[in-house]
């Protein structure tokens, strides 16, 4: 089976059957070891102490908030230009995921903002954009649910998902544009990580859990969405033939 075959809906609910006990399998053995990894082999911090085992879940969450989007913006291009019929039903999925992991980034860092910088929340560039992104989530799960027409809600969607993307570089390089208390890229840096692999190492295995976890509920969340259109068609499908059964009584009488 080749990559353009996943276009078919009920082949891809097939494949995503059988794949899905493995994701689950993989998911949850990633979490088990990047947790033990964070709370038994990372060492405590020598300046933040134990606060520092926030760091595990609140820079992947972050991570995959980003991620979302990003893997939104795709979508809406398989929506507008490829016309993929999967590409509204992956984008319409991710949307409350990306929203669960950027609320979750957001939280987290107020915990460990409030003890390193004295505030739960400032309003500077890195955590501005993110509660931005947070809004736009949120609005785009409106927007989908106030469309009766799939097809123009897809759309609509697709083009306010591409606008939102300016947002994405401005999360990234905001802490390189202005003065933030946020501390700069510490992993993805040119010149390599400025982490120590005691803490690295835990990092890097909760990113992967976490886009494992991102993954396959995105999945799951695609399956339910096709599910939910099959049964409005056949529910539309029912209503037609009632209404046609209905004229065709009224006629003979």
């Amino acid at each position: 089976m080749g990559v353009t075959d996943l276009a078919n809906p009920t082949r891809f609910a097939s494949l995503s059957a059988r794949a899905l006990p493995f994701l689950w399998i993989a998911t949850l053995a990633c979490l088990a070891v990047g947790l033990w990894l964070s709370f038994f082999f990372a060492p405590a911090d020598y300046q933040q102490g134990e606060t520092v085992r926030i760091m595990f879940v609140h820079v992947p969450s972050a991570w995959l908030g980003l991620f979302a989007y990003v893997s939104m913006a795709v979508s809406a291009l398989g929506t507008l230009v490829w016309r993929h019929p999967l590409a509204d039903v992956a984008a319409r999925a991710a949307a409350p995921l990306g929203a669960a992991f950027t609320f979750l980034a957001l939280v987290t860092g107020s915990i460990w903002g409030k003890p390193m910088w004295g505030t739960w929340w400032e309003w500077d560039a890195r955590l501005t954009s993110m509660l931005v992104l947070f809004v736009m989530y949120l609005g785009l799960i409106a927007l989908w649910h106030a469309f009766d027409d799939q097809i123009r809600a897809a759309r609509v969607a697709a083009i306010l998902v591409l606008v939102g993307t300016i947002n994405i570089p401005i999360i990234k390089f905001s802490v390189d544009w202005w003065n933030t208390l946020h501390q700069p890229a510490s992993v993805f840096r040119m010149d390599g990580p400025t982490i120590h692999p005691t803490m690295l190492i835990p990092l890097l295995v909760m990113a992967v859990a976490f886009t494992l976890l991102f993954t396959t509920l995105q999945v799951m969340a695609m399956r339910n969405e096709l599910l939910r259109r099959r049964l409005a068609v056949l529910g539309m499908q029912a209503a037609a033939a009632a209404t046609g059964e209905t004229r065709r009584v009224e006629a003979a009488q």
